[in-house]
């Protein structure tokens, strides 16, 4: 029997399988590895694709002053007009060609606006004529057609925006709308061949590490554009290999995922160019405004040149701090524009001369009017949530006048500094508000306009003193069958109990009067005439009057009420007097008037929401009493600085220990409300018409006062009074005033000099 072979092993095969056992684990590795790594940018992809499809930036709130509206016959000057204009970033040249240019002749102007987006529409550019004398605009034409205009708008001052915790601030720029010379600019200087890579440039990061090498430092980066924009977006400035391997990778995943285009324009919004306090000056477009005060699309080659420089170090190269070294960098960029033809020689030469042109403080940013940007907070929270204020991109139109506002700083910080002789530790606060709808145009939280801690306007509550009278009068005089503005009040001392002691009160001379006509105890401020008044009609009652007129909180019926025993706010006693200087109607206090969307998309309209609680006679009564404090009681000395026949009604107001001084007036127009105080609520040694009063008179004297006509409702009559008796005078009385009275109400009886 044929002997079976043994099967012949190859060592080839065994070769084989020792390989396979030896080079399988290092496979096993290999493919591990690479799925770790396809997850691990598949995670980057992600981190790209959620931050990009997404909202990519948290955009602040921006807030704006009422526009300057002009027409034929407004009060208003040259020199406020100029001032306005460069407020807005209006640039004065011989001849007005583009947007944002002015030229003068005296009291004429031409001018080419902005375009600009309102709440109720577009405002075109237009080429205007505007003519002054020496208190009104009297010409108003559009120079285009030679025809002229009743109304053209001014784009509104922007004074602050609403930021999230990061306290990061960009005004979003679409690249179409960024100027051709900047985005030249910008590629020439940081990323010449940005259209030509993927995200990383082999040729930029060779010819970095070879400059490198020969210097012995680092003095040149390989970074494309797009790198740069992911380590803005994404990491960190640490320097490691770490780091540059995700910046590349998910630089390549951004230019797969996105166009050049798109990656260019985020790159121009997210540029970090500038730091203003806690607030961080993010991209072209509000960079443009930070440091040029003006559109991005309205600056000249040498800003450009700037502001492209600037991107290698932003402190660095900062042209308020390093102005020499801003310039030189300036200058490079220019040399490089020129070499790349984006300018001529000639262009270039003309730049390098220029002044650097920076403002010295930036418009635009809540240092500027911090206690009226806090009223704005504060009213638009009623609503709408934090996070949309923060990250929304909302256009908030505010009723912000900056000429009033600019006055009320400039008198409050001016007349405190007078007064503070002897004084130290004075502060105060100032309301202007318009007295037909309401609109606030001025607040001050302190003598330093621009300092942001405590508002003492919205938050230091402090006894009103004497400014509570007029409530009290008000009742009486609804009530025509008992009292009338002669009728005979006793101004005596009298003792009460009160809260389980004697409550005895005193007048500021401590004298009584005795019998004093009812619109002469008011004018005099004496407190022992009004507290009898107003036990006599009733706490109860008095407190309805002051509820009705707009105060909100509750009021304890102590008799030291009648008197001024109750704290309020600033912005409290402006409500209070906004009734009695509207004639009656409560006019709710506003500070916006409409909030457009990132868009420009109307989402709401502060309209304005009147409701009458006074009838008219006894509110024209009011007011007539309150125009005699100004023209024979406590407020008498403002005669000084205005015409009596401007008709100012107000009422001082004054503290115990003189730890308060208070004054609120109004004219035809604007009801001011001025406080002075020491926040240790110490004695400041003022009273309400030699502190307050005299703020006030400042403001006025600078804003202009409007003559106060008071409407007379049908059931007013006039006639003439005795002033000894209060009687009704004839031929015979000497001493005689015209007063108005109340048709259903009893007239006094004649006159004792007439009997």
């Amino acid at each position: 029997m044929p002997r079976k072979k043994r099967p012949v092993r190859r060592r080839g095969s065994r070769k084989r399988r020792k390989a396979r056992r030896v080079h399988f684990p290092w496979v096993k590795l290999l493919l591990s590895l690479l799925v770790l790594f396809i997850g691990y940018v598949a995670f980057l992809d992600f981190q790209v694709y959620r931050h990009f499809e997404g909202k990519r930036w948290s955009l602040p709130a921006r807030v704006y002053a009422r526009p300057l509206e002009l027409y034929v016959g407004r009060a208003l000057t040259a020199d406020q007009f100029v001032t306005e204009l460069k407020a807005l970033g209006y640039r004065f040249t011989s001849r007005a060609k583009r947007s944002g240019e002015v030229s003068r002749n005296r009291d004429r102007f031409q001018l080419v606006s902005r375009p600009f987006r309102f709440w109720d529409g577009d405002e075109p550019s237009r080429n205007l004529r505007v003519e002054f004398d020496a208190s009104r605009l009297t010409g108003l034409r559009d120079e285009s057609n030679g025809k002229s205009l009743a109304l053209a708008r001014l784009d509104p001052l922007e004074i602050g925006s609403i930021h999230t915790a990061r306290q990061e601030d960009r005004i979003l720029l679409r690249l179409d709308q960024a100027p051709d010379m900047l985005v030249q600019a910008l590629l020439a200087v940081e990323d010449r061949h940005f259209y030509a890579h993927h995200g990383v440039s082999p040729l930029a990061i060779a010819r970095a590490m070879w400059v490198n090498l020969r210097s012995g430092k680092v003095v040149q980066g390989g970074s494309t554009l797009t790198q740069q924009l992911v380590k803005n977006f994404f990491l960190t400035n640490q320097r490691s290999l770490w780091r540059k391997f995700n910046e590349a990778i998910m630089s390549f995943l951004l230019e797969i995922r996105y166009s050049k285009d798109e990656i260019l324009e985020a790159y121009l919004n997210e540029i970090y160019l500038a730091q203003d306090g806690q607030r961080a000056i993010h991209g072209f477009g509000l960079g443009s405004q930070f440091f040029f005060q003006r559109p991005v699309n309205e600056l000249d080659t040498a800003q450009i040149a700037l502001l492209v420089g600037m991107i290698k170090g932003p402190s660095y190269y900062d042209p308020r701090r390093n102005p020499e070294r801003a310039k030189q960098r300036r200058d490079l960029v220019l040399r490089v524009m020129r070499q790349q033809e984006i300018i001529t020689p000639a262009e270039e030469r003309k730049a390098v001369v220029q002044a650097l042109g920076v403002v010295q403080s930036a418009r635009g940013t809540s240092k500027t009017f911090p206690a009226f940007l806090d009223l704005v907070r504060r009213q638009l929270r009623r609503d709408y949530r934090q996070d949309d204020l923060v990250t929304e991109g909302l256009h908030v139109f505010t009723t912000l006048d900056p000429q009033v506002q600019w006055a009320v700083q400039r008198s409050l910080h001016d007349r405190v500094r007078t007064l503070r002789g002897g004084r130290p530790g004075l502060q105060g606060a100032v309301l202007i508000s318009r007295t037909t709808d309401g609109e606030v145009l001025a607040l001050t939280g302190g003598k330093d306009a621009g300092s942001q801690g405590f508002n003492r306007a919205l938050d230091a509550r402090r006894p009103v003193g004497s400014l509570v009278k007029p409530a009290v009068y008000l009742t009486a005089l609804e009530q025509p069958a008992r009292y009338n503005l002669v009728t005979l009040l006793e101004d005596s001392p009298l003792s009460i109990k009160s809260g389980g002691k004697q409550w005895e009160p005193d007048n500021y001379d401590h004298r009584s009067h005795g019998e004093v006509m009812l619109y002469q105890a008011l004018a005099h401020s004496y407190n022992l005439a009004t507290a009898r008044l107003g036990l006599d009609l009733g706490l109860d009652k008095v407190i309805d009057t002051l509820h009705r007129l707009g105060i909100r909180q509750s009021l304890k019926p102590y008799p030291s009420l009648l008197l001024g025993a109750a704290d309020m706010t600033l912005l409290d006693v402006s409500q209070l007097y906004q009734g009695l200087a509207s004639g009656g109607f409560l006019v709710p206090l506003r500070s916006i008037r409409a909030v457009l969307d990132a868009e420009g998309e109307p989402l709401q309209r502060y309209s304005i929401q009147i409701q009458r609680v006074i009838d008219p006679g006894p509110a024209m009564l009011a007011t007539w009493a309150l125009q005699s404090v100004v023209t024979e009681g406590t407020g008498r000395s403002l005669n000084r600085f205005f015409s009596p026949e401007t008709g100012l009604a107000g009422k001082t107001g004054t503290t115990n220990g003189l730890r308060d001084s208070w004054f609120a007036g109004f004219d035809g127009e604007k009801l001011g409300v001025v406080w002075l105080g020491r926040d240790d609520n110490q004695s400041m040694g003022l009273t309400g018409s030699s502190g307050a009063m005299q703020v006030w008179a400042d403001v006025f004297k600078r804003i202009g006062v409007v003559p106060l006509i008071v409407a007379e409702p049908e059931e007013i009559e006039w006639h003439r009074v005795d002033l000894s008796t209060g009687g009704l005078a004839g031929a015979g009385c000497a001493d005689t005033v015209e007063v108005p009275f109340n048709s259903s109400g009893r007239l006094p009886g004649p006159a004792r000099c007439d009997r």
